[in-house]
């Protein structure tokens, strides 16, 4: 009884291929160029002499730039020809897929400012080819969690003292304290210290108690919280870092993900050792006609 192999042997064939070409350095650095040229395109249109002057020079460069966009996403599909699943796993993917295939959307086709944000997306992709800049945007989605607790503290804390400010110095200072939306406003932006002298100043002519409320604001807010703020931000770095670490390993072994249970496991080996095989059989020259050497019959001494 033969087992069914988990692709067709064209279809191994063509991942093979087009995961040769994508993995290529100058690949990467091909399309890397591409997407400064995009940007740089759009930073051109932005003077409108030279948009009206170049404007059909501009046009057709931007439709190259698309071309090529396009191209890349067609090679990088056919890479997972053999595993199309594992293509839509990648957010990397479905990120460059969704920017690329908008462009030829009839209804943002043909809206410009639709199509221009579009086009200033395709800079984001040169996070792909560049892992740094990579991990700091995944340590920027996962810190989004902590952040939003870091702002709902920050926000009570502001309005706490927003209150107090109001109860102490609003008939003193009305324009700074008048309301609780006044004071949260001054308060917000002595958060950067900046300022912080003068409000202190104007605080002493009113009360000498106003320099533990000014102090205690200015530790709780301008040290305190900032310093959880970072603590978030070097903790989803950290994790980042590990993401992008366990997808690296993931790309250097491509494969189907194993299945649960000892039969899956080897049924997953099996088949990965079928799709190693075909892959070394496709780029074996065409045979000649003449028998193989291990099928040849060794002469008989007379």
């Amino acid at each position: 009884m033969t087992v069914p192999r988990p692709a067709g042997r064209g279809r191994m064939k063509l991942a093979a291929r087009c995961r040769v070409a994508t993995e290529a350095p100058a690949f990467g650095m091909a399309v890397f160029c591409v997407i400064l040229l995009n940007a740089a395109l759009m930073g051109v249109e932005t003077y409108s002499g030279l948009a009206a002057e170049y404007q059909r020079l501009l046009h057709t460069a931007e439709q190259c730039c698309l071309a090529l966009f396009s191209l890349e996403m067609l090679l990088r599909v056919g890479a997972f020809a053999d595993r199309p699943k594992a293509f839509f796993r990648d957010p990397w993917n479905l990120f460059d897929l969704a920017v690329v295939t908008s462009a030829f959307v009839p209804f943002v086709r043909e809206n410009t400012t639709l199509l221009r944000l579009l086009r200033l997306a395709r800079v984001l992709r040169t996070a792909r080819f560049l892992p740094h800049l990579r991990i700091l945007l995944i340590a920027v989605g996962r810190s989004l969690p902590g952040t939003a607790s870091f702002l709902f503290v920050g926000g009570l804390v502001l309005y706490v003292y927003a209150m107090v400010g109001w109860v102490c110095f609003a008939e003193s200072d009305p324009g700074h304290y008048g309301s609780v939306g006044r004071a949260m406003l001054t308060l917000f932006l002595l958060t950067t210290l900046d300022g912080l002298t003068d409000a202190v100043r104007a605080g002493l002519q009113i009360s000498r108690l106003s320099i533990v409320y000014y102090a205690s604001y200015a530790l709780l807010a301008s040290f305190v919280l900032v310093n959880v703020l970072i603590g978030v931000v070097l903790n989803s770095l950290d994790e980042a870092r590990e993401i992008e670490d366990a997808a690296n390993r993931d790309r250097k072994q491509p494969g189907p993900p194993p299945a649960a249970g000892p039969d899956g496991d080897v049924r997953d080996r099996i088949a990965t050792a079928r799709r190693a095989l075909d892959e070394i059989e496709a780029s074996l020259p065409a045979p000649d006609g003449r028998p193989s050497r291990h099928l040849e019959t060794s002469p008989s001494g007379s």
